[in-house]
């Protein structure tokens, strides 16, 4: 499967499994920078029908609507370069990132911790702590196959989000290539060990770089992903 094909099926995820699918529409719409008008008369439709699925005046758009709207969304942006495309799809050939997610107005890192059942480990005043998007990544394959300069495009568009690593034994690995690189996460979240289990030099490196760190206690990779997507960021 292509990274085009990839990143498709990824925002036909977040629209279908929406409670506000016409949010969602609008947030990539607005991320590939794509006016109304202009999509609306790539589908052949007029744009008031595009403004009343976002808006949710119109009822939920059916998976074949989905489907030519992403498609629109991608063929468009690739006529003008492809930049957008190219900044969300760098990387999941690779298969190590497993979903990213990208927010129109900052999300309470506690919504994040909540809709991934998280424990805090390291962090204070999280209240405080506003986030801009969250990639989930499979730890081993981002180990195996990412260099430094890939390890970039885990943060997508902007860097104020949260980092949620799977297939985690200790914490360790995620922590050092973290402490190694730049940007930095606003939060760690790592998923396939229990809090107690987190390796000690892990939760060093989250408080000398002001990392907050969470463990999702939730049991399987695919309900991590599945309860994050329904949270409707």
């Amino acid at each position: 499967m292509t990274s085009k094909k990839i990143l498709a099926k990824n925002i036909a995820g977040e629209i279908t499994l929406s409670d506000n699918p016409g949010a969602v529409m609008k947030k990539w719409r607005e991320i590939f920078g794509i006016k109304q008008c202009n999509i609306a008369k790539n589908l052949g439709i007029s744009s008031s029908v595009i403004s009343d699925y976002e808006s949710g005046r119109r009822r939920s758009p059916g998976i074949n609507f989905v489907k030519k709207f992403i498609n629109t969304l991608i063929s468009t942006d690739i006529k003008t370069g492809g930049d957008t495309v190219k900044k969300f799809s760098a990387d999941l050939e690779t298969g190590a990132i497993l979903d990213i997610r990208e927010f129109l107005a900052p999300v309470p890192a506690e919504d994040i911790i909540r809709a991934v059942d998280g424990e805090v480990i390291v962090g204070d005043d999280l209240e405080m702590v506003n986030l801009w998007g969250y990639t989930v990544i499979d730890s081993i394959k981002a180990i195996l196959e990412l260099s430094e300069r890939d390890f970039i495009g885990l943060y997508g568009s902007n860097e104020e989000r949260a980092l949620i690593f799977t297939k985690v034994h200790l914490g360790r690995s995620p922590m050092i290539a973290i402490k190694v690189t730049h940007p930095k996460p606003k939060i760690v979240v790592l998923h396939g060990l229990m809090p107690r289990s987190v390796d000690k030099l892990a939760i060093k490196i989250a408080k000398l770089e002001n990392i907050p760190l969470v463990v999702s206690k939730i049991r399987l990779e695919e309900e991590l992903v599945t309860s994050l997507k329904k949270s409707g960021f």
